[in-house]
């Protein structure tokens, strides 16, 4: 039998809307034939003729959930094709009650597998397809980031939503005792840290440590290819990349940036103040930001658009494809 790959599920589930699990019994029934899957889906009652059901939801909302006392958090994205959808109630609460359920869940589809949380008697699968119907639109679950603080870990799991729903931060923030995480000062520093990543889209790791040799080491190739440095002596051109390496990892790093409430510090300053103020260290351990439909921008033939893969990178550090720009820091509320 083909080995049926998780690319290959998603690529049926797109064409087709039915559900992971559908998907992946109709390949492996098929032995990997996405136009025979496709069949069998429709043979099933699963999948519709139409392309209705696989249009591309590239619209929906980024939300959140942080369990009472933070110490668990998520962030969530629940797609669907059109932004009249996204505003609807019955939309918006499947939103939240997913990103509850998340916090149970290791995985997207280990989560669809799970009962609803709402009403144990489906799957959340299953009732995200129920939901679709109701709507008349395509509706996916697309990922999930969950902050869990380790065992014996003093500090707190934040989040901000941003333009309403559109982008969504989730950071923890670690400190030296439990009386300074319980106290209302740290965890507004949580948020408006959350705040100051939405802020930055730049912005993919905590700090300039962080970055790996490699990505350090590409940004240095194209700095030494750069046309107005080429006919510069090899000695000077070295100076001149170097000091353009430093600047352009510093725009990567989270601690660097002017904060946005207080352009005259730098986030790391603000760190510092809070450090001396609370009596006890603190640090951002990490974030994580989801835009909106980032990565969806190839149009298919029904007029929607056909997800692109998401570079993602392994806890504590970020995501690197954040794109998006947002308005002005005074905006931030």
């Amino acid at each position: 039998m083909a080995e049926i790959s998780a690319k290959l599920v998603q690529e049926l589930r797109q064409k087709t809307g039915a559900g992971m699990m559908d998907c992946k019994k109709a390949l492996r029934q098929t032995d990997g034939d996405m136009e025979e899957a496709i069949e069998w889906l429709r043979q099933k009652g699963i999948a519709k003729a139409d392309k209705g059901a696989g249009r591309i939801a590239a619209e929906g909302l980024v939300d959140k959930y942080i369990q009472p006392g933070g110490r668990v958090g998520v962030l969530i994205e629940v797609n669907c094709q059109t932004d009249f959808v996204a505003r609807n109630e019955a939309f918006k609460g499947l939103v939240q009650n997913l990103a509850k359920q998340a916090t149970t869940a290791e995985s997207v589809e280990a989560m669809l597998a799970q009962p609803y949380i709402e009403d144990e008697s489906v799957k959340v699968e299953d009732f995200i397809k129920q939901t679709s119907g109701q709507l008349g639109e395509n509706i996916q679950l697309r990922r999930f980031a969950k902050f869990a603080l380790a065992e014996g870990t003093k500090g707190v799991v934040d989040s901000y939503i941003h333009t309403g729903g559109r982008v969504g931060v989730l950071v923890e923030l670690n400190t030296e005792n439990d009386s300074v995480a319980d106290r209302s000062e740290f965890q507004t520093l949580a948020r408006n840290v959350a705040m100051q990543v939405a802020a930055c889209p730049n912005v993919e790791y905590v700090n300039v440590d962080e970055i790996p040799a490699q990505v350090a080491q590409k940004e240095k190739d194209i700095e030494m290819g750069r046309d107005d440095l080429a006919n510069k002596p090899q000695n000077i051109k070295e100076k001149i990349v170097q000091g353009r390496i430093e600047k352009r990892l510093q725009e990567m790093s989270l601690l660097d940036q002017p904060y946005i409430r207080d352009p005259h510090i730098t986030v790391k300053d603000l760190l510092q103040q809070n450090t001396a103020q609370l009596g006890s260290f603190i640090q951002v351990h990490r974030f994580r930001r989801f835009i909106l439909g980032e990565g969806i921008d190839n149009k298919d033939d029904s007029g929607g658009s056909s997800p692109s893969p998401i570079p993602l990178r392994p806890s504590p550090k970020p995501s690197s494809d954040d794109i998006a720009e947002l308005p002005p820091a005074a905006n931030l509320s």
